[in-house]
């Protein structure tokens, strides 16, 4: 991913995160994402119980791949797996709005 690419998928990521929780559950759950090569993956946060703790959960991943966004799930092992479904694209916020609603109940639980 080159360096313009990923300052504007920050910039994308750091709105959305920031306004994805509604205020009154900040204190209980959080959104954040973090950028690895040509990944982006969007984790859940909460407090872990009874700890001041807070475990991160991947929700989805977004991988750029000959210039167009893929979408995966991670199953309970740790793997992540490609949602055929999902058609590439090209337009990150796109494929982020897909997994913000939801996908079939796929990402938030």
């Amino acid at each position: 991913m080159d360096d313009f690419t990923k300052k504007r998928i920050q910039k994308i990521m750091d709105h959305y995160t920031k306004n994805a929780v509604p205020e009154h559950v900040k204190s209980q759950i959080k959104i954040s994402y973090k950028i690895r090569g040509k990944n982006v993956t969007l984790m859940e946060e909460r407090q872990a119980f009874q700890s001041d703790q807070w475990v991160q959960m991947p929700v989805a991943q977004f991988r750029l791949d000959e210039k167009k966004w893929k979408v995966y799930w991670q199953d309970s092992k740790g793997k992540w797996h490609f949602i055929d479904d999902i058609e590439p694209n090209e337009n990150f916020e796109t494929q982020l709005k897909i997994v913000e609603q939801g996908h079939n109940g796929m990402f938030w639980g």
